[in-house]
């Protein structure tokens, strides 16, 4: 039987959202504190419209997932709500924007008995699977350092609203780079030293930085860097990520972490990969590759099979902390 979704949240990103729910299950309902929005985004999915979370979460009993693309500093107040109203929620990324918010969110969906999970779309993309291989199976034998590079263009007239705003957008690693910051986890593992350099050189009207650098030791003894910036001239340049093993060097590179840009590993030929999916596009910027198709095929399957292997809150939460981390210096 296919599920029905409600999206909490109609910005630019709902739309990718209710058309992949689509593919998979039903649009049943729609919120936005701004009518327009929400009313158009009904009527392309034949969804019910509602102007607050609490309106759609008192009429409608039959929502089997809540998706939540609110502004970042709100997920925490939606998620739990929709968790408590007896409802699995998927969250956009980040999963919130302080670590007690995460720890709240997740202590609701243990009370409810409900699954809470946050978008990691870059962990579909081909490359990326394929070096999460390599590195499990450990044919890239000890990882000695890596590198990420996030060179992308976010002009003034991006930060409109809640972007920009500390306490509704929390900084540029949340917004642009987590999913960056969830690779470096995901692949490497945990961090045991932080060390950060940062600064706002073009965006006079923000509350945070444009441009980082990051210097980082991992638990398994790994150093390496994140150099990240929203001042690429004109255009994203490059999101990359590049691991120098004792056995091999595997950068994976593009705009979008969609390419194979440097493969050399002991006993190995460069693989031949699936082609990944375009990037986000939102008229003026571009975001990351666009994987929520995937996302959204998973997170149905985890729904009947609870073996099945999905990002979860604690993975989503583990990306907060290290940024946390990462502001905090330390």
């Amino acid at each position: 039987m296919q599920k029905n979704f409600a999206i909490i949240g109609c910005g630019r990103i709902s739309n990718r959202h209710a058309e992949q729910i689509s593919k998979v299950g039903n649009v049943k309902a729609v919120c936005d504190i701004i009518p327009g929005s929400a009313n158009i985004l009904a009527q392309q999915f034949d969804a019910t419209p509602y102007y607050s979370i609490d309106a759609l979460l008192s009429a409608e009993h039959e929502i089997d997932v809540v998706s939540i693309c609110t502004p970042n500093g709100l997920h925490a107040t939606h998620a739990i709500k929709a968790l408590k109203a007896g409802m699995h929620v998927l969250c956009e990324k980040p999963l919130c924007i302080n670590v007690a918010d995460g720890e709240a969110m997740i202590a609701a969906a243990l009370e409810n008995e409900k699954n809470l999970f946050v978008v990691k779309q870059n962990r579909y993309n081909p490359p990326v699977i394929y070096l999460k291989d390599l590195i499990e199976k450990k044919l890239l034998g000890k990882i000695f350092s890596f590198q990420v590079n996030c060179f992308w263009n976010r002009p003034t007239a991006y930060y409109q609203d809640w972007k920009g705003k500390k306490e509704m957008d929390g900084g540029t690693l949340f917004t642009q780079f987590s999913h960056f910051i969830d690779l470096v986890y995901w692949l490497l593992g945990d961090v045991k030293l932080v060390q950060k350099n940062t600064a706002n050189f073009a965006h006079p009207t923000i509350e945070f930085e444009d441009t980082g650098t990051v210097l980082l030791t991992m638990q398994s003894g790994a150093i390496g860097s994140i150099n990240y910036t929203v001042n690429s001239y004109q255009k994203n340049m490059e999101g990359s990520i590049t691991v120098f093993g004792q056995h091999g060097t595997v950068k994976i590179g593009g705009q979008y972490l969609n390419e194979l840009e440097y493969f050399e590993v002991k006993d190995l030929a460069v693989p031949q990969l699936p082609k990944g999916n375009i990037a986000n596009a939102y008229g003026f910027y571009q975001g990351s590759m666009s994987n929520h198709d995937k996302v959204y095929e998973n997170l149905v399957q985890v729904l009947e099979d609870p073996t099945h292997q999905f990002a979860s809150a604690a993975d989503g939460l583990k990306t907060v902390e290290i940024i946390e981390r990462i502001y905090r210096g330390n």
